[in-house]
């Protein structure tokens, strides 16, 4: 008996994926400067200089990373900072790597201080310096590693130790897109997904998306659900106003999590300041959840300022709870 392979979520969110740089929608300077710099390491035959990608989580770091790869016509090697537990581990991946490969290590912030500095000279001489024995008789040894390109992504840049920061030739800040492209990134999506996409529930998803591509195929998903589900399968702008109700998420895509937040800071604690770890444990939210996913938004909308005593909530934010 067979069976029909149903599509996963992570299977259509890697038929997404844009796998050259004319695909890819928004950020243009980086895109057009990376293809300079890899026409231009093309031509020479060499390996593209290392690359680091920073910025807000779901704005393409990833999806760059696999670009730059095919664009090169190399090999890409996936890992992250966590999972590289010790010298060791890094220097396995690195010895077997070959000339040209990419190895992509997500949240590159998050290395032990021992593997970033067995990167230093794996990026600048391509040698690795290994430490054989123990005590007096103990000895260096340098082992040739084949030229590659590293390509560090992070969201949170200023925690990346200098002396590695440095290495990087190539450092790009993604920034959040505006309506018009993330407009275009839905439209693509709902094409390659098959949806039926109505001109006005476009601009209502567009409007609730954050200025993340991560978020707009999200919400895209979820709310054809809905479609599929409630409606006769074709998303509109009434099952989009149906869906974002059960989902909590307002016309500016804050969802109960972010109203939570303004709420503490306006409510609780009359405006503030109040520091995160009072947030976080007010809230029951993560330190991290908020400093990486709720604040850039809401910094980003003008609803909370950052100063060196905590957060303080705005008028802005003050009269966003007051209309809801």
């Amino acid at each position: 008996m067979f069976y029909k392979h149903e599509e996963t979520d992570q299977e259509s969110e890697n038929k997404l994926r844009p796998t050259c740089l004319g695909d890819f929608i928004g950020q243009e300077r980086i895109k057009k400067a990376l293809g300079v710099f890899m026409e231009a390491a093309s031509a020479r035959g060499e390996a593209l200089d290392h690359v680091l990608l920073y910025g807000p989580p779901g704005l393409g770091k990833t999806t760059l990373a696999h670009i730059i790869a095919n664009e090169m016509k190399s090999n890409i090697r996936l890992s992250s900072g966590p999972a590289i537990e010790s010298p060791a581990d890094l220097a396995a991946v690195l010895t077997n790597l070959s000339r040209g490969d990419v190895l992509f290590i997500d949240e590159i912030h998050r290395l032990g201080k021992p593997c970033e500095e067995i990167l230093y000279s794996a990026m600048e001489d391509f040698a690795l310096d290994m430490v054989l024995g123990k005590g007096p008789s103990a000895r260096t040894m340098r082992l040739k590693i084949e030229p590659f390109t590293l390509i560090g992504a992070t969201t949170r840049a200023g925690k990346l130790g200098g002396p590695l920061r440095d290495r990087f030739g190539i450092v790009n800040r993604l920034e959040m897109y505006n309506q018009d492209e993330i407009e275009q990134i839905l439209t693509r999506s709902a094409g390659i997904l098959g949806i039926d996409l109505c001109d006005k529930a476009l601009v209502e998803l567009a409007k609730r998306s954050r200025g993340t591509p991560r978020i707009a195929n999200r919400l895209l998903k979820r709310v054809r659900d809905f479609a599929q589900v409630d409606g006769d399968g074709i998303i509109n702008t009434s099952v989009c106003k149906e869906a974002f109700k059960i989902l909590q998420i307002d016309d500016l895509g804050l969802d109960y999590i972010d109203i939570a937040i303004l709420q503490a800071i306006v409510e609780k604690f009359n405006g503030g300041p109040v520091g995160v770890e009072t947030l976080a444990a007010t809230t029951g939210e993560d330190i991290v959840t908020i400093e990486d996913v709720v604040e850039p938004y809401l910094l980003q909308l003008g609803y909370i300022q950052k100063t060196p005593r905590g957060r303080v909530s705005t008028d802005l934010a003050k009269k966003h709870l007051e209309d809801k």
